[in-house]
């Protein structure tokens, strides 16, 4: 049986032991306490999940996530913090985090959390189209970027899945439930209002493209038109 290999960074012991303990029943847990220690771990062993405190000695989470994101763009990210601001979930998320759990947070609700993130990175897909054309841009998907022949977009991951999921699906009505779900697995408050946050940005991408809009059904979701 596959045992998938976690990197957990949490400088409060107590805490750490616990959670530790309970999820060592299922994975392979590596413990880092600070997060220079984690970064350098990071860099020396391949890990399934990351799971990151925020408030870190020698390297913030922020900083650690951002250093990892640079060395690994896929390999998922949930940051388990007291930190409960809206600008820090919001900043988390666009450094490219999957998900934001707040303490204090239940052992059942992080396992899910885990097992969510390792049934989307590992499942087996047929290959898909990666790189697409919208109106002057082209759109690299594995690479999460847009770009011309002098200018290039970098976007999280969380922002190419979403336009991806809408090129896949132009001009078709879509629910705001059924985007969340399908892309990931959740469509509880928090999750909703990233998503405003995410689409926001893709409409400043597309703002001055002939014939592309991302167009708000109020009370139903969302339309990404596209003339073909």
């Amino acid at each position: 049986m596959i045992k998938y290999k976690i990197l957990y960074v949490e400088d409060d012991e107590t805490l750490a032991f616990l959670t530790k303990d309970n999820l060592e029943q299922y994975y392979d847990v590596v413990h880092c306490s600070d997060g220079l220690t984690a970064l350098n771990t990071f860099q020396s062993t391949s890990f399934d999940v990351c799971i990151l405190d925020i408030m870190l000695p020698k390297m913030d989470g922020f900083q650690l996530a951002e250093a990892i994101r640079k060395i690994d763009t896929e390999v998922p990210i949930l940051f388990l913090s007291a930190k409960t601001l809206k600008e820090d979930r919001i900043k988390g998320l666009r450094i490219g985090a999957d998900d934001y759990l707040i303490k204090p947070f239940s052992i059942e609700e992080l396992q899910l959390k885990i097992e969510i993130f390792l049934k989307r990175s590992h499942k087996t897909s047929l290959p898909s189209k990666s790189i697409y054309a919208i109106g002057k841009y082209q759109f690299d998907s594995k690479n999460y970027v847009v770009y011309t022949s002098n200018e290039k977009i970098n976007l999280t991951q969380r922002e190419s899945d979403l336009l991806k999921y809408f090129l896949d699906h132009k001009n078709v009505v879509l629910k705001r439930e059924e985007i969340l779900k399908s892309l990931w697995g959740d469509d509880d408050y928090f999750m909703g209002r990233s998503l405003d946050v995410f689409i926001s940005r893709l409409r400043k991408i597309v703002a001055n493209e002939a014939g592309i809009a991302i167009e708000n059904l109020h009370g139903i979701g969302f339309k990404f038109k596209m003339e073909e």
